[in-house]
């Protein structure tokens, strides 16, 4: 009888803790932006977001924290409880970058968890139409001829733009004059009216002024062409092999979150990239998108650790500080 009792009651507490341990996610998620609404950080984010929400059947909030070149957001999820319901996005100047010209409230690598790569995009290099050069290395040979005459204009002090700049100067031995800008907008309509001889930025913000006419495109920064820019050739078939930079985003959660929910958020990742309406949104914003098996958490920290060991010496030796 005591036996019979035993079991019942066992049989009682485990259907209580099968019911206390309800399956992820039980409540809204928050991804934390750590710019301000409108830029392409939070754009890639929100179209994420929107597919993001019918796999795990909650909704995907998007909440805009920004200042500090992103220290104040990124601080915020470092310290969340690692639970699932605060993330980040994470992108290469973020992630990557700013752990070399920044004083940092948290450690990039350290702190977080990585969860899935979403996309990535190279850079292009582009000239005010007057630039006599028509091809990378006549590009390279006209700044040669003109030392610390040519002016490139950079969106942030430190960001992927300064960053591509110094790699570029120590690959071809030219040297530059950096027009610091508060926006790309700002550089990019600058360089249309000439006040500015070069720029290293996205497919988004200049392939429209070049389809217009109103710039040159020399190059992709990656060893394939862009899939809206066939015609662009990459550095390796403009002379310059080997001279690339990627512009990334990514998601993490804060360290200590369990490997289940981990999963299970980089499944909802991978659901999304497989949309045809998500791929053709991110890929129209000159985004590449990454095979399955690069959308792995272990892929993604291969990433940003080969990132790292690749840029903080350029960007140390060429003194590159944040402002």
């Amino acid at each position: 009888m005591k036996k019979l009792i035993f079991i019942a009651f066992a049989v009682v507490l485990s259907g209580v803790g099968s019911a206390g341990a309800q399956p992820y996610p039980t409540r809204p998620i928050t991804i934390v932006v750590p710019f301000a609404a409108g830029g392409s950080t939070d754009t890639v984010t929100r179209i994420m977001a929107q597919r993001m929400r019918v796999s795990l059947d909650q909704s995907v909030i998007i909440e805009n924290i920004a200042g500090a070149s992103g220290t104040i957001g990124l601080r915020r999820v470092s310290r969340a409880a690692p639970d699932g319901y605060t993330i980040t996005i994470g992108a290469f100047d973020t992630r990557v970058l700013s752990g070399a010209v920044l004083t940092l409230p948290y450690d990039v690598v350290n702190d977080f968890e990585p969860i899935s790569l979403i996309a990535d995009g190279p850079q292009l290099i582009v000239a005010k139409k007057a630039i006599p050069a028509n091809d990378l290395k006549g590009l390279i040979a006209w700044l040669k001829g003109n030392p610390d005459k040519a002016s490139v204009g950079i969106p942030v002090i430190g960001g992927s733009a300064h960053a591509f700049g110094a790699l570029f100067q120590q690959a071809t031995g030219t040297h530059l004059q950096y027009i610091p800008y508060r926006g790309v907008g700002l550089a990019v309509q600058d360089l249309v009216a000439g006040q500015i001889d070069l720029m290293f930025t996205s497919a988004a913000s200049s392939l429209p002024q070049v389809r217009a006419g109103g710039i040159k495109v020399y190059a992709v920064t990656a060893n394939k062409r862009l899939s809206v820019a066939p015609d662009v050739p990459t550095v390796d078939e403009a002379g310059q092999p080997g001279l690339y930079s990627l512009i990334w985003f990514a998601l993490f959660a804060p360290k200590g979150t369990p490997k289940s929910i981990i999963t299970k958020l980089n499944a909802a990742v991978a659901d999304a990239l497989a949309d045809a309406v998500v791929r053709s949104r991110l890929i129209d914003l000159g985004q590449e998108l990454p095979q399955r098996e690069r959308q792995t958490p272990e892929a993604l920290a291969a990433l940003q650790k080969a990132e790292i060991e690749k840029w903080w010496p350029i960007i140390k030796a060429a003194g590159i500080k944040a402002e």
